[in-house]
């Protein structure tokens, strides 16, 4: 565990840090490259840039929160946006392989509901209960 400031950083926490900085690493690809990506996906720009933004805001949020979520749900929430994810992708890929142009549709549209989902859900979560090293930090203030 390491000490960040007055923050203590798990193993936890860090990884859902990363999870966040995924999230805003694939926005801003999105957003950058919309037009190629959307070629190779079958999906207008337009998408690709609605989905960029939304990864933008829900990495960004799942970042801002984790300190103040407890890690249960952030795990929780984390396991059902990765669940979805790969639903959509099969879903995808299966459209794709039936000869539909929709499958990229799908997982994009997915790609842009699911971070704000995400980052609504995570605001929305109970705080975290504060520690003891934490309690006794404020009441020291």
């Amino acid at each position: 565990m390491a000490q960040v400031g007055a923050l203590r950083v798990t193993r936890q926490t860090m990884g859902a840090i990363a999870d966040g900085a995924f999230k805003v690493l694939l926005g801003v690809a999105f957003v950058a490259g919309a037009a190629p990506l959307g070629r190779l996906l079958g999906t207008a720009a337009w998408l690709m840039v609605a989905s960029g933004m939304a990864l933008l805001i829900g990495g960004g949020i799942e970042i801002g929160y984790t300190h103040s979520r407890s890690m249960r749900t952030c795990t929780q929430l984390m396991i059902a946006y990765d669940s979805g994810w790969v639903l959509a992708a099969l879903a995808g890929l299966l459209m794709a392989r039936e000869g539909s142009s929709v499958g990229g549709e799908v997982w994009m549209a997915y790609q842009t509901a699911a971070p704000l989902a995400f980052a609504v859900l995570l605001v929305a979560a109970a705080p975290a209960p504060m520690t003891s090293d934490a309690r006794a930090e404020d009441t020291a203030r």
